[in-house]
């Protein structure tokens, strides 16, 4: 019984998950109708060579054609085109070393004893990638299909060239997939989160009421902040490859890869994750100090909360002008300049504060001044892009 509702449990969960992907693959572009997109070319691909090789031709080893082209509907063209040539190769030559060898000591079980390590070492060659196993594959279907002949492996490796053709082409000519939703989305992630922790961090000094417990949980988001930014990287680097023979980067209505624009965001979004992480570390630091002078006042922690302020403000500024417009009478442009102004006024603000704040001890001495660089770091950074 208690195994029942534990099986119905994880069947709602999942079932619910599934029912809610699929309505997002229906209503809206994303990632859901992307993936839906790329397993129905697949299974499209295989087809087509199916009924082509096996079903028109006849071919001898037709189920290779669809088995190649159906793992060749990859991610992006230039993965397809590259993975092809790779696949292609692997397969060549594990059949070409199995036939031989097999042709030679005509014994199946001597062979495969012989030709499975040596195919297998070769799969590491670096020049096959991650589809050298697939000499194993090639070889492992010349000695296990009965009779080896040179006709048969000739015919094995035809249709795996045939299958791969069918697999880059409907690939490529048939909605071949871009990642710019991706991309945009991981930079404003990235952008929002980390103006979601100085916001976070802002209210608390402001409020007082800031502990070691908290201070620890805004520096752990400051911490996966960097994993974002990682992540971002990754999606500008994937929209790139996905123009690469991509039919839709040229003609009427061709869409641009990411230009320079996401390179800046990127590097600037390095330098808050960096620096916000380092502004948490700190204040992190002071709360779990055991000296109380050494823990910033409220002389201190007013004007840095302020300066924080402005710079998760500035840098969800930031994010609207690269990426969005705001639908505002002002435009973001000219909204990022003003809030850029108001950070180098909270930042001057902290200079003038900091000499009279300061007390006559080295530890709160080295608190503030900790403070005070990673907020100049912060704020140069922004105010430079």
């Amino acid at each position: 019984m208690e195994w029942t509702r534990w099986a119905t449990g994880v069947l709602r969960r999942h079932g619910g998950a599934a029912v809610r992907a699929a309505r997002r693959a229906w209503k809206e572009p994303g990632r859901e109708r992307d993936l839906t997109v790329q397993a129905g070319k697949a299974g499209l691909a295989a087809w087509v060579a199916w009924a082509l090789a096996g079903w028109w031709l006849q071919a001898p080893m037709a189920f290779v054609a669809p088995w190649v082209a159906v793992v060749l509907v990859e991610s992006t063209v230039y993965r397809s085109l590259a993975k092809g040539l790779q696949q292609l190769a692997a397969i060549a030559v594990g059949t070409v070393v199995a036939t031989a060898v097999a042709l030679l000591l005509d014994s199946t079980m001597v062979t495969m004893a012989v030709v499975l390590p040596a195919v297998l070492l070769l799969a590491q060659w670096q020049r096959l990638g991650s589809q050298g196993i697939y000499a194993a594959t090639g070889a492992l279907f010349v000695l296990t299909n009965g009779q080896v002949s040179l006709a048969t492996s000739g015919a094995r490796i035809a249709e795996a060239v045939f299958g791969a053709v069918v697999g880059i082409a409907v690939n490529a000519l048939i909605r071949p997939p871009v990642y710019f939703r991706d991309t945009r989305a991981a930079l404003e992630d990235a952008a929002r989160e980390a103006q979601e922790i100085l916001d976070a961090v802002a209210e608390g000094l402001a409020d007082g009421e800031w502990d070691s417990h908290a201070a620890g949980e805004w520096h752990e988001r400051a911490l996966r902040l960097g994993r974002l930014v990682d992540q971002a990287r990754s999606a500008v680097g994937w929209s790139r490859e996905s123009m690469r023979g991509n039919h839709r980067g040229r003609g009427r209505g061709a869409v641009s890869p990411p230009g320079k624009a996401y390179d800046d965001a990127l590097a600037v979004l390095d330098h808050v994750a960096v620096h916000t992480a380092g502004v948490t570390r700190t204040v992190m630091e002071a709360a779990s100090h055991n000296d109380e002078a050494a823990r910033p006042g409220p002389q201190i922690t007013g004007p840095y909360s302020d300066f924080l302020r402005h710079t998760a403000r500035a840098i969800g500024l930031y994010s609207q002008t690269r990426f969005a417009g705001t639908g505002t009478s002002q435009s973001p442009d000219g909204a990022l300049h003003e809030a850029v102004k108001e950070l180098n006024r909270s930042l001057d603000e902290l200079h003038r504060t900091l000499p009279g704040a300061v007390q006559d001890d080295p530890e709160a001495l080295a608190t503030h001044g900790a403070l005070l660089a990673q907020a100049r770091r912060l704020a140069d950074q922004l105010v430079r892009d």
